[in-house]
């Protein structure tokens, strides 16, 4: 009922021709975003064991993430499309709980689902159909009236950079034409989230760029954003928060920026004392190497830095400049992923 009464107010009573990506933006429901952004956190998972005869696709997941744009890093088999299934409730967990917008999906799978909009990886669309019609029909399975959900599908067309095309066979359609059509039709429903498998797979540079473009302007309209991918440039680029898993194992999780913040490298000029301080360093297990005069330390959180404020006071070493260099999601991944647990 609540997403009925939702898309009745964000529902557009005419489709404004529009060719612009900002004029396009603006014919999504903006009255959503009031509306489904609620309070609490937008997933929670409980210790989420997912085994298969053979092999454990999700072990132990334990985490809390906020409303927003979300990355979910891995390499291929590492679990996220079994993460998107349990999500979904259309597997089961061997052990634990997860929770979507406040809702138990185990429990009540089929009031998760009225919350999301799926974007498959793989090309599952109907060749002989068109765009209009593919968006149209899941608008209805949503709950919209026919009418309604051919209007509503021609306004999320719109938005995708589908209109001129919406009318053509899905056959005759590009890679990238392709996923935004895919895209639309997780959209036509009026999620609160959006889980996107490899939204930018198969696209050249352009349209790459173009879908991620719209996937960080979902958020202003009030759509919370599941992005699974292996792509860590895509995740920097649009994603407010990141999380990582390798072997199903969660590797970490947390602020974007707050994790290119913490990791990398800082350099520490201590006036000359360079030895000393590489001693004390390697003897609280942090890399540290002399280059002109300065110690350049490799840092991998909060506490690491912690360890070096420290190390310096001990030593009564006097600090002249202390400076960081930002690393990248890849190098934070590689890092976290290659340590012992």
């Amino acid at each position: 009922m609540r997403h009925l009464w939702l898309r009745g107010r964000c529902g557009l009573a005419s489709r404004q021709p529009t060719t612009e990506p900002a004029e396009r933006a603006a014919a999504l429901p903006v009255a959503c975003q009031t509306q489904t952004m609620e309070d609490g956190p937008l997933l929670r998972v409980n210790g989420l064991t997912k085994r298969y005869p053979g092999v454990t696709a999700v072990d132990d997941l334990t985490l809390e993430l906020p409303r927003g744009r979300i990355g979910l890093v891995g390499a291929n088999g590492a679990g996220k499309s079994t993460m998107f299934r349990l999500l979904l409730g259309l597997a089961h967990p061997t052990e634990g709980r997860i929770e979507v917008c406040g809702v138990d999906v185990e429990h009540d799978p089929i009031s998760v689902r009225a919350r999301l909009g799926y974007m498959p990886e793989h090309d599952c669309l109907p060749l002989d159909q068109t765009a209009a019609d593919v968006v149209s029909t899941f608008g209805e399975l949503s709950g919209l009236p026919a009418r309604a959900a051919r209007q509503r599908a021609s306004d999320i067309l719109d938005l995708v950079g589908l209109d001129e095309a919406r009318f053509r066979p899905i056959g005759g359609f590009s890679t990238g034409m392709r996923q935004r059509t895919k895209l639309a039709q997780a959209l036509v429903g009026d999620p609160e989230l959006v889980l996107l498998d490899e939204p930018t797979a198969g696209l050249d540079p352009t349209g790459r760029e173009e879908m991620l473009e719209l996937v960080s302007r979902l958020g202003s309209f009030g759509i919370s954003v599941l992005m699974a991918t292996h792509l860590l440039d895509d995740v920097q680029q649009v994603c407010d928060h990141v999380v990582m898993i390798d072997g199903g194992k969660l590797v970490v999780s947390g602020g974007t920026q707050s994790l290119l913040e913490r990791n990398g490298v800082v350099t520490l000029d201590v006036g000359g004392r360079v030895d000393a301080l590489i001693a004390g360093l390697a003897a609280r297990g942090i890399t540290a190497l002399a280059m002109d005069g300065v110690v350049e330390a490799t840092v991998d959180g909060d506490e690491d830095m912690d360890v070096l404020r420290d190390v310096v006071a001990d030593l009564e070493l006097p600090l002249f400049r202390l400076s960081s260099r930002l690393t990248s999601l890849d190098e934070v991944f590689v890092r976290r992923a290659g340590s012992p647990s």
